[in-house]
C-alpha cells in the first residue's frame, strides 16, 4: 500500500541518518559482537511448518541462502522464560518452577511482572557470574544478563539504564520517529477495523476488539520499538545484544500457537529480523553473530472452565479432594504478598509453605485465596511427603476430568500419576509418556522440576488429560508443561559457528555465548 511504501521510505532514510551518525568506539580487530533474538513461545513445529508454507520468508532464506542452520533444542522444565533466560543467560539451573510462584525461603510468592522481584531472583541465583549481556543491552527480557541498557526488562522495569548522554540523545530520535510510525500504524488499523464493523456489525465482538488491542500494543508499538532500538545499538557497536520478541507467545496465548492470528504475528517478528539483519549488513566491520532462539513452544489446549461448569481449577480441588478430607479456606493473603498464581498449597498446618503449581505463563488473574491444610501432614528432611500421608490423593486428582498429569515427591524420588495409575521415573515409558523420542529428556525435566527447592510438593498439569491437553486459565495457547510443542524449540546460527550438541538444556548455551564475553576481554 502506498502508506507501507512512504513509511519504508521514511525508515530508509532515518536507517541511512544514523548510519552516518552512529556511535560507540571503534570496532576491536578480530572481536566478534553478538545479537540474540529471541521469539517467545514459539516450537521448533511450528517454526518448521511456517518455513514450508512460506510464513517466514527471511528466516527460510537465512537458512537456504544465507549460510545459516537451524538445530533442535531442549527448553528443559519448566517451559517457561524465566527459567529459560536465567540458564542461558548465566549458566545455573534455576530454582524457578513457575512464572508466578512461593519462595518457601522468603516466605512470600514471586511474581515476575511485579517490580523487584525478577531482581531478587537475578541476584540471588546468578550467584555473582558474569552475564552473556554484560555491558550490552537487552530488551523485553525477564533478566537483564548484565546488559548496561535495558528496556521493558523486568528486573529493571522501574528503572531503565542507558549508556551516557550522548547515547540518551540519540534514542531520544529513536523514540520519536517510534511515535510517528506507531501512531501511522495505529491509525490505520483502527480505521480497518471500524470499517470492518460498518460494513458488517455482527462480526464485532470482545475477541475482535481484544486482538486489535493486542496487534496495536504489542506488535506495533513494542516491536517497532524494540527494532528500532536494537538497530541503535548495532550502529553504536554495542558487544552483545539480546532481545525478545513477544509478539507470537501473546497472540498465541490467546487464540492458539497455530492460528492464523498467532500465524500473522509471526510474520510480523520475522519481518523485523530481516530489518535487523539490513542493519547488520550496513556495518560489517562490526561484525556482529545473529543467533534466533525460542525459549520454549505452546501446546494447544482447552480451557480448563469449559470442562468443569465454570469452576476454576482451585475451586474443583477444594470441593472434590480437599474438603472432605479435613482441608480449609485460609483468607486472602496480605497485598504485599500477592497470591499463588503458581498453583494452589497443599495440605499443610497454618501458613502451609508447600502448594500445587499449575506452572502457566502470562497470568491474567491471580488466585483469591491460600489454602490451609491439616496438622497432620509429615515432613522428611524437611519434604513435604504428601505420597506417604495421602497414598491415594494423588492419584485420586489424576483420574479427574481436565487433569493430565500429577506429579508428588515422595521418599524414593519424584513419582507421576496419569489416569489414576501411579508411576516411577523408570517406569514412564509405559504411562503418559510412551512412545515418546524424548523419554530420555522428560526424565531429566521431572527430575530437575522436583529437585527445585521452590517447586511444589505435587504439581498438577493439564497435559494430557482424557480430554486433550488442558489449560488452567482461559487461554487456548499454554505452556510451562512436558509436552513435545513445549519442550523443544530450536536454535538457528551462523554455520561457521560450532555449537554445543545435541542442546538438552538451555544451561548449555551459557558456555558458548560466554565467549563473546571472553574473547571481547
Amino acid at each position: 500500500m502506498p502508506l507501507d511504501d512512504l513509511v519504508l521510505g521514511l525508515q530508509g532514510a532515518f536507517d541511512r541518518l544514523i548510519r552516518r551518525l552512529r556511535l560507540g568506539a571503534p570496532p576491536v580487530p578480530g572481536q566478534r559482537r553478538l545479537l540474540i533474538v529471541q521469539i517467545d513461545g514459539l516450537s521448533r513445529a511450528v517454526l518448521e511448518d511456517a518455513i514450508t508454507r512460506g510464513r517466514v520468508p527471511f528466516l527460510a532464506r537465512l537458512l537456504h541462502r544465507r549460510g545459516y542452520q537451524m538445530v533442535p533444542m531442549c527448553a528443559g522444565l519448566p517451559t517457561s522464560t524465566p527459567a529459560f533466560q536465567l540458564a542461558a543467560m548465566y549458566g545455573v539451573r534455576p530454582d524457578i518452577p513457575g512464572f508466578h510462584y512461593h519462595d518457601k525461603r522468603r516466605k512470600s510468592d514471586v511474581y515476575f511482572p511485579r517490580g523487584g522481584d525478577a531482581a531478587h531472583v537475578e541476584r540471588t541465583q546468578a550467584s555473582g557470574r558474569r552475564g552473556i549481556v554484560n555491558g550490552g543491552g537487552t530488551y523485553g527480557c525477564i533478566f537483564t544478563g548484565g546488559a548496561a541498557s535495558n528496556l521493558l526488562t523486568f528486573a529493571m522495569i522501574k528503572r531503565p539504564t542507558g549508556a551516557g548522554l550522548i547515547r540518551a540523545a540519540s534514542l531520544v530520535v529513536v523514540i520519536a520517529w517510534v511515535l510517528v510510525k506507531g501512531t501511522v500504524a495505529s491509525t490505520v488499523e483502527v480505521t480497518r477495523a471500524l470499517l470492518r464493523m460498518l460494513a458488517d456489525p455482527a462480526t464485532a465482538s470482545t475477541a475482535g476488539w481484544k486482538w486489535l488491542a493486542i496487534k496495536l500494543g504489542i506488535s506495533v508499538w513494542l516491536r517497532e520499538l524494540f527494532t528500532l532500538a536494537v538497530a541503535h545499538d548495532i550502529y553504536a557497536g554495542v558487544p552483545t545484544i539480546y532481545v525478545n520478541y513477544l509478539d507470537y507467545d501473546i497472540a498465541a496465548h490467546a487464540w492458539g500457537p497455530r492460528h492464523r492470528r498467532a500465524l500473522s504475528t509471526l510474520r510480523k517478528v520475522d519481518a523485523s529480523i530481516k530489518r535487523l539483519w539490513r542493519v547488520l549488513r550496513r556495518v560489517p566491520e562490526h561484525r556482529y553473530d545473529l543467533y534466533v532462539l525460542s525459549d520454549h513452544g505452546q501446546a494447544a489446549s482447552l480451557p480448563y472452565l469449559s470442562l468443569s461448569g465454570g469452576r476454576p481449577i482451585e475451586q474443583s480441588l477444594f470441593e472434590d479432594f480437599f474438603e472432605p478430607d479435613g482441608a480449609r479456606t485460609a483468607p486472602p493473603p496480605h497485598p504485599r504478598r500477592g497470591v499463588l498464581a503458581g498453583g494452589l498449597e497443599v495440605l499443610r498446618a497454618q501458613r502451609a509453605p508447600g502448594f500445587f503449581q499449575r506452572f502457566v505463563n502470562y497470568l491474567e488473574r491471580d488466585f483469591p485465596w491460600v489454602l490451609g491444610g491439616t496438622r497432620s501432614a509429615r515432613e522428611h528432611d524437611g519434604i513435604r511427603v504428601i505420597d506417604e500421608r495421602f497414598p491415594a490423593l494423588a492419584a485420586r486428582i489424576s483420574a479427574a476430568p481436565g487433569i493430565g498429569i500429577v506429579l508428588a515427591r515422595s521418599a524414593a524420588g519424584p513419582l507421576c500419576f496419569w489416569r489414576g495409575e501411579r508411576y516411577g521415573l523408570d517406569a514412564l515409558g509405559a504411562g503418559p509418556f510412551a512412545k515418546r523420542p524424548d523419554l530420555e529428556r522428560v526424565v531429566e525435566g521431572i527430575r530437575d522440576l522436583m529437585a527445585m527447592p521452590s517447586a511444589g510438593d505435587l504439581v498438577i498439569y493439564g497435559i494430557d488429560a482424557p480430554q486433550g491437553h488442558v489449560s488452567f486459565v482461559a487461554e487456548v495457547g499454554a505452556h510451562a508443561g512436558p509436552s513435545m510443542d513445549e519442550l523443544h524449540t530450536f536454535l538457528i546460527h551462523p554455520s561457521r559457528v560450532k555449537v554445543p550438541m545435541p542442546i538438552t538444556h538451555p544451561v548449555q548455551l551459557y558456555p558458548h555465548f560466554a565467549q563473546y564475553q571472553t574473547d571481547a576481554a
